[in-house]
């Protein structure tokens, strides 16, 4: 249910994916009443990505809201050319996920919800593994986890305090 948008319409031109749409029913009298939460992750493809979870009583609203939390939750990570430095695990809940870096040319090897990340994120070269829950709110959470792992031969150098 991945989308695509060019997030005109917020006054941004950072795009934005909807990684998942979700309805919940509330029963009353007269019947039911739906409301839905959108989840949606932005990203600059040059090494900054965020993400939002955005509830309201219809879609649009649901998604706006998720693109502004989005927006306000973009994060500078570490990148390497194409790819990652190094392989690493991300985990949130269940979920685990693996992000390992792959030779120039080999594309993102990923499922639909992590796709969204690495991609936004502006990795072009990547092979990923999930597993445990599938649930992509979770699945995203450990991604971020992976990725806020990540660290460049230059970061760990300097933390310890190395020339290369």
């Amino acid at each position: 249910m991945a989308q695509q948008n060019s997030g005109q319409g917020q006054g941004s031109n950072i795009p934005e994916r909807v990684v998942q749409i979700r309805r919940c029913a509330c029963v009353v009298k007269g019947g039911r009443r739906f409301s839905f939460a959108a989840l949606v992750v932005v990203g600059d493809e040059k090494g900054r990505v965020g993400y939002g979870y955005g509830k309201g009583t219809e879609v649009p609203t649901s998604v706006e809201k998720a693109t502004k939390q989005a927006n306000r939750s973009l994060q500078d990570f570490s990148l390497d050319g194409t790819t990652i430095p190094h392989r690493v695990e991300g985990r949130f809940g269940a979920s685990k996920v693996l992000l390992m870096p792959a030779a120039a040319g080999t594309g993102i090897i990923a499922g639909e919800t992590v796709r969204a990340v690495v991609e936004l994120f502006g990795v072009k070269d990547i092979l990923t593994k999930s597993r445990g829950s599938t649930n992509p709110v979770n699945l995203v959470k450990a991604t971020f986890d992976a990725l806020s792992k990540l660290r460049t031969r230059e970061d760990v150098a300097r933390l310890r305090g190395v020339e290369i």
